[in-house]
């Protein structure tokens, strides 16, 4: 059963106070409907494209004046509800809440009211249950002052079993855990965001700006070094050269021939590829003259020719003249026959459509047959019996998403990233490409770090006038009358004025002895 939800957008501030003094009486600036009554939940969203917080609502009533109220907004106040609590959520992007009549929310400018699948509440959930080992370790971690993280957890909990370690063994364990997860917390205040832009910016400037061979695969050109970065962060649609990693299950992948099977399974045949196209203006027609030894190595028969001309939504007429296809129009005319021969080009008899080429390698490592394409189609790929879907790969980070989820896209941009930087001979610390991979994926979707991503979305005014167009920026937002916190690093330094970063972010009073 779908739950009936009201959501809002507001200011981050806003929610710091709700957050600070609930359970507290809040005063909206617009009414609710009818049909949600009290207890009820509400969502916030910061910019309008995702929910960030999950409120509970136990009591609602028209608006009036009272104390130790807070505020949406100072003007045309309708009601008050109660806040009981104030949760951060995984953000839920707010396409998976449902208008009354089925459609996708998309974008809230001031508030909305939405049904939750009740099978998308299982994001909110923010922990699991500790099972007994792990609770154990926790309590000891405590002693310590830290509390770590389900992951490293689960890593003591395999080590406790592989090793049979004593309770006092484990301790020491547990220590030095604590005390490596320490050395590895970022500090209070740390610019982590300009620091992992440095990080991965500097070492950026020694890449080279060439296209190579992709290593093991001659005769396959792949993009590297800096425009491959660039694609990245960019958020391509269709890189400049899309590639296949095709791993093979365990009955196919030792032998050749089978493998080479599955691989003209997989490369798209064309005509073009097999034959010679002849067009006659005398007769107003086409012969397909096809080269049997390119036949041959494709696997493909004069029938899977014909068979495919049938899809030619023309009106013609195929005649066989020995090892010849002519094909005629039924109503001629240079118009149709200038189609007919768009339509034979692209006219794929085999294969997987965008899939050019498929090259067998054997491994070094592994010693077992790959394939690589050039081309993507992950899930047509993925559909076939002999794949290893586990293992199969694209250089596709959005296709990536369309057909695995946001999660896989989120290590896939990390992965490409980090094999871009050491192709080059460049180390750059995994954290810094995990931090980039988590602001590109964090709404759900793959956006660029760019003016139509990341940096268009900013808060700042200032922060986005001084990405890109702005002018544009100041406009729209003196007109809207956007109000500008100045929170962040860029605004601060256009207006001169320190940092709250670091050392910026403490402010000290100094209260002399009284007399």
């Amino acid at each position: 059963m779908s739950k009936i939800v009201l959501i809002w957008k507001d200011k981050s501030q806003n929610v710091e106070r709700l957050n600070l003094n609930a359970p507290v009486y809040y005063a909206l600036d617009f009414e609710l409907p009818k049909e949600l009554e009290p207890p009820f939940y509400g969502y916030i969203t910061l910019r309008g494209k995702e929910a960030n917080y999950r409120v509970k609502i136990t009591e609602a009533k028209p608006y009036a004046p009272i104390k130790d109220i807070l505020k949406r907004s100072n003007k045309n106040l309708k009601i008050i509800v109660k806040v009981e609590e104030v949760q951060e959520i995984a953000s839920i992007p707010l396409t998976e809440f449902q208008k009354r009549d089925g459609e996708e929310i998309k974008r809230v400018s001031k508030y909305a009211i939405g049904i939750l699948p009740e099978k998308k509440e299982i994001r909110l959930e923010k922990y699991r249950e500790m099972s007994e080992e792990e609770s154990e370790i926790q309590n000891i971690a405590k002693k310590y002052g830290v509390e770590l993280p389900f992951s490293v957890l689960e890593k003591i909990v395999h080590t406790q079993k592989e090793y049979s370690l004593q309770k006092n063994e484990l301790k020491k364990v547990v220590k030095k855990v604590v005390e490596r997860y320490r050395n590895r917390l970022v500090d209070p205040h740390e610019a982590v965001g300009i620091v992992a832009a440095q990080s991965i910016g500097e070492p950026g400037t020694q890449m080279t700006l060439r296209t190579f061979h992709y290593a093991g695969v001659a005769e396959m050109n792949v993009t590297l070094g800096l425009p491959r970065l660039i694609e990245i962060v960019d958020a391509r649609r269709e890189p400049s050269t899309p590639m296949m990693t095709i791993y093979l299950k365990e009955d196919v992948r030792n032998n050749e021939d089978k493998v080479k099977e599955v691989a003209k399974k997989i490369e798209s045949t064309q005509i073009m590829d097999v034959a010679d196209i002849i067009t006659s203006i005398a007769d107003m027609s086409v012969v397909i003259r096809p080269d049997p030894k390119k036949m041959e190595d494709r696997g493909v028969k004069k029938e899977d020719i014909i068979e495919a001309l049938s899809r030619i939504k023309l009106k013609i007429s195929v005649e066989v003249e020995g090892n010849d296809i002519k094909i005629k129009l039924t109503e001629p005319s240079y118009k149709r026959l200038n189609r007919l021969m768009n339509d034979l080009r692209a006219l794929t008899l085999r294969g997987i459509k965008g899939i050019q080429r498929a090259i067998v390698r054997k491994t070094k490592d592994t010693d077992e047959w790959v394939i690589y394409t050039q081309g993507s189609n992950l899930k047509d790929v993925l559909s076939l019996r002999e794949v290893d879907g586990k293992r199969t790969t694209t250089n596709n980070i959005l296709e990536i998403a369309d057909v695995l989820g946001i999660e896989a896209a989120r290590n896939s941009i990390i992965k490409e990233a980090k094999d871009t930087l050491e192709q080059q001979g460049l180390n750059v610390d995994i954290r810094h490409l995990m931090l980039v991979a988590d602001i590109m994926t964090f709404n759900g979707v793959v956006e660029a770090i760019g003016r139509h991503g990341v940096a268009g979305e900013k808060e700042s005014v200032l922060a986005r006038a001084a990405f890109e167009i702005t002018a544009k920026h100041l406009l729209t937002a003196g007109i809207i009358g956007e109000v500008d916190e100045l929170k962040g690093v860029a605004e601060n330094i256009i207006v001169g004025q320190p940092v709250s970063l670091g050392t910026g972010a403490v402010t000290l009073i100094y209260k002399p002895k009284k007399r």
